[in-house]
């Protein structure tokens, strides 16, 4: 049987520092086993991050059946450790995650 899933499309911007662009990429290209399956738990699926080269700028995007439950990943060790590493290499907040800045959908072509 075929069950239909609504996805809700999630955008959002976050800065990278400049000259860390190949180190951000290496440290993806081995995400963690664990942090996969964390994000995969929480319905995320379609994840990808877009790096505009002139200004650092990495436009990411994904799609969640329910977006509230992105909030519930600060609570988890794997995530909090990932921000740990990753926090040398981007903009960041006091306590390690990443400074988000979320896009509004203007358009989509299905």
């Amino acid at each position: 049987m075929y069950v239909k899933v609504n996805y809700m499309r999630v955008a959002f911007v976050m800065q990278l520092y400049e000259g860390c662009e190949e180190e951000y990429r290496r440290r993806h290209a081995v995400i963690w086993p664990e942090l996969a399956a964390l994000l995969r738990e929480t319905g995320v699926g379609d994840y990808s991050i877009f790096l505009e080269e002139s200004s650092g700028k990495l436009f990411a995007t994904l799609q969640i059946d329910d977006p509230v439950k992105l909030d519930t990943l600060a609570t988890q060790p794997v995530m909090r450790r990932w921000w740990e590493y990753m926090k040398d290499l981007m903009d960041t907040h006091p306590d390690g995650s990443p400074v988000v800045v979320s896009l509004k959908e203007m358009f989509y072509l299905a």
